[in-house]
């Protein structure tokens, strides 16, 4: 059901009955490793070519989902995904292998929640009874496309952020034990006019506050309903840039707590990933690992995880173009045997 001018309430509340979440070597190093469910300790994963490493990360995760959620392939009606890579070839060729009806998106690194979303609107108007969504990232592809490749041993400023090696899937159903998907926030493309790709916080961050300002304005509601507020990866500049954004809208934060998916990935201070985490990996295996384990426990009963993406080409910033960007929020509450 359509609320105010971009959001979605979802009355019969999709439930996520099963998480899949693969991740890299680094990832594995990080405070967060005992909450994703396979880690590998190659970034090649088996693989002849990043691109390859990439696509069985996916293909992992989907299979972990199904697994945990004792269901087979053939019963998921449809897989809805996206990735960086042009055209989407992570997603894509992992859904040749997986063999369901797909729907292939991009939002960049916002693409974890914008699945999710529209996963949760084909749930709530009974357009399916199994959905999946997932994404994925890889350091080494994205550092070849958008940037230099990592053997060539560029040098970056502190701005720069550190792509996560992972993917995270998402299994929903009609009923079940889990947490519910109650509400989404489709954000908006905003553009300050940033032009340096080794600066995505800085770029994503104004989208992020409206997004998040939408929610609360088409929602009524203010940040204290939350237990937790998440954005994607707008990591150290990015979310500093986020809370000040926040005091000048006079958006009321510190009624919850705050934090950034790209912030808690990583131990900064002893891993060399500059201003922190990036990639649609992060917040899909940040959310779907982590976050939800904290549901699980008990930990926290209501999380808006703010999903952010850069919208550039290697194209458009070679051309001079400013860095587009977006921002999609969905609402997790604690359901069934999390409540």
């Amino acid at each position: 059901m359509l609320k105010g001018h971009q959001s979605w309430v979802f009355e019969n509340r999709p439930v996520i009955l099963s998480t899949g979440t693969v991740v890299g070597p680094d990832e594995g190093e990080g405070p967060l490793a005992e909450d994703f469910d396979i880690v590998h300790g190659d970034l090649t994963v088996g693989q002849k070519t990043w691109e390859k490493a990439e696509k069985a990360l996916l293909e992992e995760a989907a299979q972990h989902a199904l697994d945990s959620a004792g269901l087979t392939g053939g019963q998921i009606q449809f897989y809805i995904g996206g990735d960086l890579m042009n055209q989407i070839i992570s997603n894509t060729f992992a859904a040749r292998t997986l063999g369901m009806p797909y729907l292939g998106i991009f939002g960049a690194c916002s693409t974890s929640m914008e699945g999710l979303a529209l996963a949760a609107q084909l749930m709530d108007s009974g357009a399916a009874n199994y959905i999946m969504a997932g994404t994925c990232s890889h350091n080494c592809t994205v550092e070849k496309q958008f940037r230099y490749p990592t053997e060539y041993g560029s040098q970056k400023p502190p701005t720069a952020q550190y792509t996560v090696t992972g993917a995270g899937v998402a299994v929903l159903g009609k009923t079940g034990d889990g947490p519910v998907i109650t509400s989404a926030t489709i954000g908006r493309v905003v553009d300050m006019g940033i032009t340096d790709p080794f600066n995505m916080g800085a770029a994503m961050a104004p989208a992020a506050v409206d997004t998040i300002q939408a929610h609360f304005r088409d929602l009524g509601r203010e940040p204290g309903y939350y237990d937790l507020i998440v954005t994607g990866d707008l990591a150290a500049v990015g979310s500093e840039i986020a809370r000040e954004l926040f005091e000048k809208h006079k958006v009321p934060i510190e009624q919850t707590t705050y934090d950034d998916c790209g912030l808690l990935i990583y131990q900064r201070d002893k891993q060399n990933v500059q201003a922190g985490g990036s990639g649609c990996g992060c917040s899909a295996t940040v959310t779907y690992g982590h976050l939800l384990k904290r549901m699980k426990k008990g930990e926290l009963n209501r999380i808006l995880v703010v999903a952010t993406g850069a919208l550039l080409s290697p194209l458009s910033f070679q051309q001079g173009e400013s860095i587009p960007c977006i921002a999609h929020a969905v609402s997790i509450e604690s359901g069934g045997l999390y409540a």
